[in-house]
């Protein structure tokens, strides 16, 4: 069935009420009744958390073969829950277990192994990269894999679309009763906001925490009210290796151009105010956005009203020199921003519901006037890729918070090069769609600026402003990166679906193919 992107969906995909993609609204109002956990009452006061190690911990959960865990991804690239606890899992001969995590990457490459044994057979992910990206892309994976975005991940957990029947929740500090925070030991990421839904719709829920702290560890991320059981380990994460190249701060000449004209299309829309509302994605030039934009706000005594994250050095600065009102946090991207969400008063932790879900009573991307975003390939309908790479269409990003982000900003800009490594970025179809083209307001390249045509409004602003790159169509922007390096090849592939992008609301926008 061809969806409103324009991609085709398979039938065999589109059973138990799910649908095609309809449009980024297509569900507002939409009523449900949310999913619900399984809850062993704990009655007896004598009764202890506390387990002496993780393989009991697993077997005190009750977890068996095909049966579904989650893990958070706070500690990016310096995580040690996952192998774990799946090191663990393989150990009891458990086998046909799903995964539901936040996001995968390079730091979990061992767990490719245990999807060639059929230990892991299912995988729901924002993110999938590295060798586990390689692994679904080639086919093995036993079961299709589901790509969500961050708000689209709870949505489903919420509804009841995934069920997690173990959680587990890496905690950088926790009492043994099972009071979690992201704060405090040596394993600090700041916040615990993506593993808050896991804590709260899982049957059994199983703290991991490397510093055991005086109860009540307080005020908690996770609560006592949600945790089963409590164990200690070594390390859970190297905080170090939270920030990883996709969060570096560039120098690069080009993409502080687009940073820089980025910038500029900001402060000449209407919505560049006093209390505006601003947020970026991972990436050199998104980032870099943040550091230009103090001059205007200055020069026109304009103040911004919340930043909303994925937490960098440049959002601090700006709220330490009182330019930002109030930053609320759902990700902690260094050091300096893990350190600010436990100190600062007006730096807070939010749970990703209340960031992105699009089936609440409001999220706060619905708030936002502002989405920097980067992209793999933006095509010139404005649909973007972020997951599939241009040579090769193996699954190598993550959606994270970037439909989300789109959907909800009144002006999403994307930031991308005209080429990367000699490969168009513009060009006539995305290999993936991540986040539809209706949901993206604006374009910057160092070539050049293009606007969605549905937006004569910000075309016309724009229009009368002084920027540093010339308004052109995405069809120009595209014969340019063609011209400079001829058109993209196809990349082939296989027939078998190996994984399903779903939009932020749970219908399907796209497929990835097995590569040839």
């Amino acid at each position: 069935m061809i969806n409103k992107a324009g991609r085709d969906i398979p039938e065999e995909f589109l059973r138990d009420g799910v649908e095609v993609f309809q449009g980024q609204y297509y569900y507002h109002n939409k009523a449900y009744t949310k999913a619900s956990p399984t809850v062993r009452a704990v009655v007896d006061p004598y009764q202890e958390k506390l387990v002496p190690d993780l393989r009991e911990a697993i077997i005190k959960s009750g977890l068996q073969d095909g049966m579904t865990i989650s893990f958070h991804h706070h500690f990016r690239d310096g995580d040690y829950i996952v192998n774990m606890v799946v090191e663990a899992i393989a150990a009891l001969g458990i086998k046909d277990i799903t995964i539901c995590a936040s996001s995968l990457g390079d730091a979990h490459d061992p767990i490719v192994r245990h999807i060639a044994s059929g230990v892991i057979t299912g995988l729901s992910t924002s993110g999938i990269r590295g060798k586990i990206g390689e692994a679904v892309s080639k086919g093995l994976l036993q079961k299709v894999a589901y790509i969500r975005s961050h708000g689209g991940r709870v949505r489903a957990i919420e509804a009841g679309d995934i069920h997690i029947d173990v959680a587990f929740i890496g905690a950088p500090t926790a009492d043994a009763y099972g009071n979690a925070r992201g704060k405090g030991g040596k394993s600090d990421c700041g916040v615990l906001s993506y593993s808050m839904v896991d804590a709260k719709y899982a049957d059994k829920v199983v703290v991991i925490t490397d510093c055991l702290v005086d109860f009540p560890n307080f005020p908690p991320s996770i609560e006592q009210v949600d945790v089963d059981y409590v164990v200690v380990v070594d390390e859970i994460g190297n905080p170090k290796k939270i920030a990883n190249a996709m969060l570096r701060f560039t120098q690069d000449p080009r993409e502080l151009i687009i940073a820089e004209a980025a910038a500029q299309v900001l402060v000449h829309t209407p919505y560049f105010k006093d209390g505006f509302s601003f947020q970026t994605g991972g990436g050199g030039p998104s980032l870099a956005v943040t550091r230009f934009l103090r001059p205007y706000m200055q020069k026109q005594g304009i103040k911004m009203g919340f930043a909303l994250g994925g937490i960098t050095q440049p959002m601090l600065d700006l709220l330490n020199d009182g330019l930002i009102r109030t930053i609320v946090d759902a990700q902690d991207f260094d050091l300096p921003s893990i350190a600010s969400v436990n100190t600062h008063p007006r730096h807070f932790e939010i749970s990703i519901s209340q960031y992105a879900n699009p089936f609440n009573k409001g999220a706060f991307v619905n708030r936002l006037d502002f989405g920097i975003l980067a992209a793999l390939e933006i095509d010139t309908d404005f649909n973007v890729n972020v997951v599939t790479g241009s040579e090769d269409g193996i699954l190598r990003g993550a959606p994270g918070g970037h439909v989300d982000i789109a959907a909800g900003a009144k002006c999403a800009i994307l930031v991308a090069p005209l080429l990367r490594t000699r490969i168009p970025t513009i060009r006539d179809r995305v290999t993936t769609i991540t986040t539809p083209g209706e949901s993206v307001d604006v374009v910057v390249t160092e070539v050049g600026i293009a606007v969605n045509p549905k937006r004569q409004d910000l075309l016309a602003a724009l229009q009368q402003a002084k920027l540093s790159l010339p308004l052109r169509t995405i069809e120009e922007l595209r014969d340019e990166a063609y011209a400079l390096a001829g058109a993209p090849q196809e990349i082939e592939f296989d027939n078998q679906v190996v994984a399903l992008v779903e939009y932020r609301d749970g219908t399907i926008i796209d497929v990835v193919k097995k590569v040839k």
